[in-house]
């Protein structure tokens, strides 16, 4: 069984012993999801809460490859980046999967066909062998295998025809990577929703031949008509850098990163919202691992000679900038998901009292975010850019 040990030595590590194999061998072998994952990074949970960095790893694996040679890995990683940036652009379409969430949510409570069909979806007692498996493995693990989360998102909306929303707060609440964009706008893509008019259609010989025959399942839908879609809302600014100062540093579990705490003298704290109200309460496995990833930041940052303060909520954020006598706050930006929907309010009340407050933006997310004005395929235009301008984070 896979497992991700939550610490920044072990994310160093994995990227270590993963890098030489970026290149043909994982273009070739990448879509197989066989047991224990062999041909895959597994560095998704680290990079979701940054960890590490999506320059780190493109910076280690362009040690071993030409970009060429690493064409697809590095795809892969700049989707990341590009799903990420669509969502900056596009906050709206997070308000609406929460709308839309909310409805569900709703009819759940009302409806006990669809309760019952959906509980059985969750606990793996649907009789599709493949699909109960990946939904035991997902509890099991926090993880599962790329082409497997395509797969089960196409049966959950087109053979068990569940609500789509349902299936990606499913994802939200167990993956330990999981990412308010990549797994939103993923779940919009495979339902027709995200690109008008393309859907994504589990067929099990593709399943066969990608788990090499450990599933075959009978009786999924053959035809994948798109959900009825409203238009994209309107394209927003890309965040920006602050371009400024600031007299105390704030880390979230969106970005554990220690690249912007070269400041000394700097009081530090650690945002982890302790809330699990709502239908994006996480799992108790996955609250353990952010619990246990924050916990980390915290040791690598007294290594600077610094105390950081665990922070769980706004009066105890508000309790620590008072104490510290901070006026100028700076903080990784937050993306648009869950920490960004808990944590803004503490920073806006802190910003009332008269704290400044300083988002950082590093220039990777700037360049990427701005380009993610339409599809992939144009987005993938400035990977070169995004290349060129890599730098080597100072990291502990």
């Amino acid at each position: 069984m896979i497992e991700f040990p939550p610490s920044r030595a072990t994310a160093l590590d994995r990227l270590k012993s993963f890098a030489p194999k970026a290149g043909s061998s994982y273009a070739r072998l990448r879509n197989f999801d066989l047991t224990n994952h062999p041909h895959v990074s597994a560095l998704s949970s680290y990079l979701t809460h940054r960890v590490i960095s999506e320059e780190e790893v493109l910076i280690e694996v362009l040690r071993h490859h030409t970009a060429k040679d690493a064409e697809k890995f590095i795809q892969e990683v700049c989707w990341r980046t590009y799903w990420k940036g669509v969502l900056e652009r596009r906050p709206a379409l997070w308000d609406r999967y929460k709308a839309d969430l909310n409805a569900s949510w709703n009819q759940i409570q009302t409806q006990s066909g669809l309760r019952s069909e959906w509980e059985d979806a969750c606990l793996g007692r649907t009789g599709i062998d493949a699909f109960d498996h990946w939904a035991n493995e997902l509890v099991e693990t926090g993880y599962l295998h790329n082409h497997a989360r395509m797969w089960f998102a196409s049966i959950w909306i087109f053979t068990l025809r569940l609500p789509w929303t349902l299936g990606a707060d499913f994802f939200m609440r167990h993956l330990l990577d999981a990412d308010a964009a990549s797994n939103t706008l993923s779940w919009r893509w495979v339902a027709g929703l995200q690109t008008t008019g393309k859907t994504y259609l589990a067929r099990p010989d593709n399943i066969a031949k990608y788990t090499q025959d450990r599933f075959r399942p009978r009786g999924l839908a053959e035809f994948a008509a798109p959900l009825d879609n409203p238009n994209l809302p309107p394209l927003g600014p890309a965040p920006i850098d602050s371009g400024e100062g600031f007299d105390g540093f704030a880390l979230h579990i969106s970005d554990l990163s220690t690249d912007t705490l070269a400041q000394p003298n700097c009081p530090i704290a650690v945002l982890v919202p302790s809330s699990t109200e709502g239908n994006l309460r996480p799992s108790g496995l996955q609250q353990d691992f952010k619990t246990a990833l924050a916990n980390d930041a915290c040791r690598r940052i007294a290594k600077l000679g610094e105390t950081p303060t665990l922070v769980n909520s706004a009066d105890q954020l508000n309790d620590w900038v008072a104490s510290h006598s901070i006026r100028r706050l700076g903080f990784h930006h937050l993306t648009i998901g869950p920490s960004h929907d808990h944590i803004s309010p503490w920073l806006n009340a802190i910003e009332t009292a008269g704290v400044s407050l300083q988002p950082q933006v590093r220039d990777y997310d700037s360049i990427g975010w701005s380009a993610a004005t339409a599809g992939f395929f144009k987005f993938k235009s400035i990977i070169p850019r995004l290349l060129d301008g890599l730098r080597q984070p100072s990291l502990i």
